[in-house]
């Protein structure tokens, strides 16, 4: 083959007609076609894209459009998985070497490579480094040719990044050895800093750098206070939702009861998190990404190194460490760019817990970089500010409000003029020298006596006592709308001080005025992307369908077809090959090996529903009532006291005091399971609480205690009218 495209990849006349060729698009996402350009002229290539922005085809139709092997690396054996079953599904020559494979498997593999069959080949950094595989990959290179490295996950390079990792350092072998070979470092999250050491350590040459914007307009953002009813919340927006979905927890025993709660509640719902076994979390992680469940509810050490691009909900139900964990967790939905809504729950019982978690670490200047973190999640999520806004301009991307796409937006929440308070504030930070955080200041402003206003003689100041007309969290909702908007700035060496920027001066010469949000009580619903009951249900056919097919290939049901080709699917009903051609993501090999079997559904479903072929329209949402189920650790024990065990055995077994195993049994007897009686309340001592309860009522306790002459305790009684309930009132 000497390196030559092999018979199937003939040349394009356009970059556009290859998209379509290959993988079924009809234009290229923004800054996609520059990418490919440029990878084309064979330059070295610092690529920075969020989730969902496109970065493997950066990289893959280059590899199919110039002669020789492309070398993928990742650190990443599921992405890998992934990313080559999807190219093999588009007729793509595309293979995987890794620990997973037999040494038979990885000989197949490579016979397949120099017989000029593969185009792109995906390796972890340990295999490409290795003695064995570099030789190999000398033979190649002289017989096919090595079109390009390319790196993915390239933070990894970085000691600066946010997951370093020692072999991605090595890297720079690759260019010493092969130096005419160009390499595409690609990453979804790089500050300034890790872009430039990421183009030292592998020793980039002019590197064509591109970094897009981290904005990701297809999400929508909301927040919602955290209260007894956030179950209710999660499963409602579950439910009307409808597709794949991730629930985030801060604790492994929260993600149990959750996933527990939402499999009483008819969801097809599984755990996630560090405490399981290797193969139950491989086991999981696979039903997730092949559709046989709909929600994992997970710790954050889910999501790295899935590639499935139709997750349409992300939930935090507990409040995440920092905004960057945040985004990079909120954006594993709509990663095929279609909407997808990302619901965060904030409640000050989560503050505490990362508190009480954040003094655990034993270094006190990691300690104060942490809780500085979760100030400025703190602040997001009490903002009224645009979502985006505080957002981007934690990565220092400028975004100007007004977003359309986050509660905040869409609220329409009134807007105030309050220059004269903004100017109080900012004369106390200048008046400090600016060498203190917003608390101190806003102590300042309302006068406070405490010893640190009293150490630095504050009380002294011409703003002292100013803002005594303000609360001090009106006071924090004010300083911190004047961050968001750029009108003040906020730095840490571990320590935050309020710094003022030519901006704030604007305000305080009366140059500039200042206006902010005012936060009214909400109750936004969220926005959802609803669809003719038509659409819906025929899509919710073709998932199906999908699901069957990819069953039978034993490949994700994504890699059939993305929700967006079958959302375009029930949209237009096409009729013929040459219709269904024009369908998101359908290119001439998916036409071919998929095209008959979709176009039979949907015209069944047409016939079947009296419906003409074409387009249809109209909204509608239903929603489902939340049913009232026991926790996960209520559930526990019960099943143990079906095992007989006594009260105080389980309250030894599970570290609880047996007060609580009693409450735990009283309420799940009320919510109309089945207990022992006997083995809680001697049975010669049932009878006349029943009898008490007959006479006196069920209300109350103590009318019973006291009819009874404090003979029996409060535990006796509340198991025994919860038992005379379950026989008497029903459930």
């Amino acid at each position: 083959m000497s390196g030559s495209i092999p018979p199937t990849f003939t040349q394009p006349r356009s970059l556009e007609q290859a998209l379509k060729h290959f993988f079924g698009y009809d234009c290229f996402r923004p800054g996609q076609r520059e990418i490919v350009e440029a990878a084309l002229e064979k330059r070295d290539m610092m690529i920075v894209m969020p989730t969902g922005g496109g970065k493997s085809l950066c990289f893959q139709l280059p590899a199919l459009l110039k002669p020789g092997l492309c070398v993928v690396v990742s650190p990443l054996i599921a992405l890998m998985q992934d990313q080559v079953e999807a190219l093999q599904d588009n007729g793509i020559g595309a293979t995987f070497l890794n620990s997973t494979l037999s040494g038979m498997e990885a000989r197949s593999r490579e016979t397949a490579i120099l017989n000029g069959q593969i185009k792109l080949l995906y390796v972890a950094p340990e295999r490409l480094l290795g003695e064995r595989f570099l030789p190999f990959l000398d033979i190649v290179a002289e017989k096919l040719g090595v079109s390009a490295f390319a790196i993915d996950e390239a933070h990894c390079v970085s000691e600066w990044g946010h997951d370093f990792r020692p072999e991605y350092r090595q890297m720079q072998q690759v260019r010493d050895r092969y130096p005419d070979i160009p390499i595409m470092a690609l990453t979804a999250t790089a500050t300034e800093r890790v872009r430039q050491d990421i183009i030292q350590q592998l020793n980039l040459r002019d590197p064509f750098v591109h970094v897009a914007s981290f904005n990701r307009p297809n999400l929508y953002y909301e927040v919602r206070e955290k209260t007894k009813r956030s179950f209710a919340e999660v499963l409602q927006i579950v439910q009307q939702k409808g597709g794949s979905g991730i629930v985030y927890c801060l604790s492994r025993k929260r993600v149990e009861e959750v996933a527990y709660k939402l499999q009483q509640s008819g969801i097809q719902a599984l755990p996630y998190h560090a405490g399981m076994n290797d193969v139950d979390r491989s086991t999981n992680q696979t039903r997730f990404i092949r559709d046989d469940v709909q929600v994992m509810v997970a710790t954050i050490a889910f999501g790295m190194g899935i590639n499935k691009p139709d997750v349409r909900f992300v939930i935090h139900y507990d409040l995440p460490k920092n905004l960057e964990g945040y985004y990079q967790e909120s954006g594993r939905a709509g990663r095929d760019n279609e909407p997808s809504h990302c619901t965060l729950f904030f409640g000050y019982g989560d503050v505490k817990t990362i508190e009480y978690i954040i003094d655990q670490k034993p270094d006190p200047q990691e300690q104060r970089i942490a809780k500085q973190q979760l100030r400025q999640v703190i602040n997001y999520a009490e903002s009224s500010e645009c979502r985006r806004t505080i957002q981007l301009s934690y990565f220092g991307d400028l975004f100007p409000g007004n977003c359309a796409q986050c509660d905040n937006c869409c609220a329409k929440k009134p807007v105030e003029d309050r220059t004269l308070d903004a100017m109080k504030f900012l004369s106390c930070v200048a008046r400090c020298k600016e060498k203190f955080g917003m608390n101190h200041i806003i102590d300042v402003l309302r006068g406070s006596k405490n010893q640190k206003v009293l150490q630095y003689q504050h009380d002294q100041l011409s703003t002292y006592g100013i803002g005594k007309d303000r609360s001090a969290d009106e006071w924090k909702t004010l300083a911190r709308s004047l961050l968001h908007q750029g009108l003040l700035e906020e730095r840490t060496d571990g320590f935050p001080t309020l710094k003022l920027n030519d901006r704030s001066w604007e305000i305080m010469k009366r140059q500039r005025t200042f206006e902010m949000a005012v936060e009214p009580k909400r109750d936004v619903p969220g926005k959802t992307r609803s669809l003719a009951v038509e659409v819906s249900t025929l899509f919710a056919l073709l998932r199906t369908l999908r699901k069957q097919i990819a069953d039978e290939q034993q490949v994700p049901p994504y890699v059939v077809f993305p929700d967006k080709s079958l959302m375009d699917m029930a949209e237009k009903r096409p009729q013929n090959l040459s219709e269904f051609e024009d369908v998101h993501g359908v290119g001439r090999n998916k036409r071919d090996k998929y095209g008959q079997v979709f176009l039979e559904a949907i015209r069944t479903f047409c016939e079947e529903q009296g419906l003409p072929l074409g387009n249809a329209p109209g909204p509608v949402t239903n929603l489902p009532k939340v049913p009232d189920v026991p926790s996960y650790s209520q559930m526990q024990t019960l099943e143990l006291h079906k095992q007989g065990l006594t009260i105080q055995a389980i309250a030894q077994m599970r570290g609880m005091t047996p007060g609580t195993i009693s409450e735990h049994l009283v309420k799940v007897m009320e919510m109309g399971h089945s207990v022992d009686i006997n083995l809680l309340v001697e049975p010669n001592r049932q009878q006349p609480i029943i009898q008490a309860i007959e006479i006196i009522g069920d209300e109350r306790l103590r009318p019973i205690f006291d009819f009874l002459q404090e003979s029996y305790s409060f535990e006796e009684i509340k198991f025994v009218r919860a038992w005379w309930w379950q026989n008497n009132v029903g459930f």
